[in-house]
């Protein structure tokens, strides 16, 4: 267990930990630094209280109105200092944890947006690495925030425990223990008296509190899963409605959600359970110091000031000590988010590490100075290893026009292969030297915004200029759309599926790439409509070299050669 634990910090560490050490260091190691120095300030505002505590106290017991008024304005003073300290350690902490969250998120969504990563890990079975978006956008958060609200304190407890036993400490004096034949001198008893208190307290708290860290854990996932099937829904909303399948997925809904609820009455009783404990050493913690101090001040050893400064310090030495069970669920909490930041982490390093490795089971992907599209013994099979395609050897020039045939799930996992998102098979790709190649999905990727910035993507809308725009909407049909060019929109459901495909010619003639491959673009087209997208594409760009999906007969003319997967 200390093994796991010593190795999941120094994982969190590896992850997180080189923000210190990053671009902007100065400042954040200037930021840690006064947030270092305010919390050690808090610490002697705490022990200024509890002097201040003793000198009101025993004004009081000397009935001295002079000593009151003095002590009325050292209070001020105290207010006013620990009002400004709390203020300005909020903000630089505050301005820490948002540089740390963004640094973090910044290096996760590029390790997670590289090179169709964030597609491949999807080809992985496997829950360590499921709903990436609210790992990185609400994990991260907790896992930044947390830690630093955690380390601050942590710190600031080591510094009361500091402080205070030996406070704790000079106020016990010395008590005699009579053991009969034996007088037993004590000193700092009431220190001794602390550490045992809290330990047992911690222990029993921490023991409690176990559960929480895997009810935590199971709720975040459930929470994300629902979020997730809520976010599908809404995506793909035109096509649920069309076939009416509004049923089906209230009934997914009310799965997922039957996930949160077992997985909240799992946390409500891990959580129901560490209140109790809670609740009961909280009650415990306000009388037992001062019954254990009383009997000094009885006896007369001891001024009511020093009376109430010995309970002040035990509770602060307490409190220290039980810092573990005090922040038990923050810090299951913190640990469940880290968690899975580190194995989305994990999946993606261990993706980079399967595909990058010499493997004769990975397709080799090469770009040697050539203008030629070369497959080379080139063998495709599914995750588990059974082959799909082999032997598939051929060379496509500059210019050729080249009609893939046959099982469309196969030739789909061709034209991913040639992106470098499908490594699974054997054999050798050379890709062409020169212009980059330029992929029509079936369905374009169209992100919220205006109409003209979804149809420049992945340029910014100065690439494209209104005249070529308009020039190009008319040669494709979709002349209506023209005046909706600035209108902001969710067009992936906005408009439909033909449409989609129609502006998906719209950027490729915009882009006029050398290279084009087709998968199934128009595969929402009738065959008429499929061919005149084709005539086109052959006409602005009759240099090109085109790699067409399709199973149509209409799409056979435009093409001089046919491979058949």
């Amino acid at each position: 267990m200390q093994q796991a634990q010593s190795g999941f910090f120094i994982q969190f560490l590896h992850l997180a930990g080189p923000f210190w050490k990053s671009e902007n260091k100065a400042v954040i190691r200037q930021q840690t630094l006064i947030l270092i120095s305010l919390t050690i300030v808090q610490m002697v505002l705490a022990v200024t209280i509890t002097e201040w505590s003793a000198a009101l106290f025993n004004a009081i017991e000397q009935h001295s109105m002079t000593e009151l008024w003095v002590q009325i304005g050292y209070l001020i003073l105290i207010f006013v200092a620990s009002l400004a300290v709390t203020a300005y350690h909020l903000k630089v902490k505050r301005q820490l944890q948002i540089g740390w969250r963004a640094w973090l998120t910044e290096r996760v969504t590029g390790q997670w947006m590289h090179k169709g990563q964030h597609y491949l890990v999807t080809h992985i079975h496997s829950a360590e690495h499921d709903n990436p978006d609210g790992r990185i956008s609400e994990d991260i958060r907790i896992a930044t925030d947390e830690a630093i609200t955690l380390s601050h304190s942590l710190f600031y407890s080591v510094l009361l425990l500091i402080s205070f036993t030996e406070i704790l400490w000079t106020l016990s004096g010395t008590i005699e223990l009579n053991l009969g034949l034996l007088t037993l001198p004590i000193s700092g008893y009431l220190v001794v008296v602390a550490i045992i208190y809290s330990s047992v307290a911690s222990l029993l708290g921490w023991w409690v509190g176990q559960p929480l860290t895997i009810a935590t854990n199971a709720m975040q996932t459930a929470e994300a899963n629902f979020r997730f099937s809520l976010v599908k829904a809404r995506e793909h909303s035109q096509a649920i409605a069309l076939i009416h399948g509004e049923e089906v997925e209230k009934n997914r809904f009310h799965d997922f959600f039957q996930n949160i609820i077992k997985a909240y009455n799992h946390q409500t009783t891990a959580w129901s359970n560490i209140l109790v404990f809670n609740s009961g050493y909280s009650v415990l913690s306000t009388a037992f110091p001062v019954l254990i101090a009383a009997p000094r001040y009885i006896l007369g050893n001891i001024t009511l000031g020093a009376l109430m400064q010995s309970v002040q310090a035990f509770q602060q030495v307490s409190t220290a000590l039980s810092w573990p069970a005090n922040n038990m669920a923050a810090i299951a909490q913190w640990r469940a988010s880290v968690e899975r930041v580190l194995s989305l982490v994990k999946a993606l390093e261990d993706l980079d590490a399967e595909i990058t490795k010499p493997d004769p089971q990975r397709i080799l992907v090469e770009k040697p100075e050539q203008n030629v599209l070369v497959f080379d013994n080139l063998c495709l099979s599914k995750l588990n290893g059974e082959v799909v395609l082999s032997n598939l050897n051929a060379s496509i020039s500059q210019g050729e026009h080249v009609l893939i045939k046959g099982d469309t799930a196969n030739g789909a996992k061709l034209f991913k292969a040639i992106a470098g998102l499908w490594p699974w098979g054997s054999g050798r790709i050379e890709l062409p030297d020169g212009d980059p190649m330029f992929f029509m999905s079936p369905r374009p990727f169209l992100p919220e915004g205006t109409l003209r910035t979804a149809i420049c993507y992945p340029c910014l809308p100065g690439y494209c200029r209104i005249a070529d725009l308009e020039e190009f909407f008319k040669l494709v049909g979709l002349e209506e759309l023209i005046i909706q060019l600035d209108q902001v929109d969710e067009w992936d459901t906005a408009l439909t599926r033909a449409q989609q495909q129609r502006l998906g010619v719209v950027r490729l003639l915009l882009y006029a790439p050398k290279w084009i491959l087709i998968e199934e673009a128009f595969d929402s087209l009738d065959p008429e409509t499929e061919a005149d997208m084709l005539r086109l594409i052959c006409q602005q760009m009759p240099d090109a070299t085109l790699l067409t999906m399709s199973n149509q007969p209409t799409a056979e003319v435009f093409h001089n050669r046919h491979i058949v997967v």
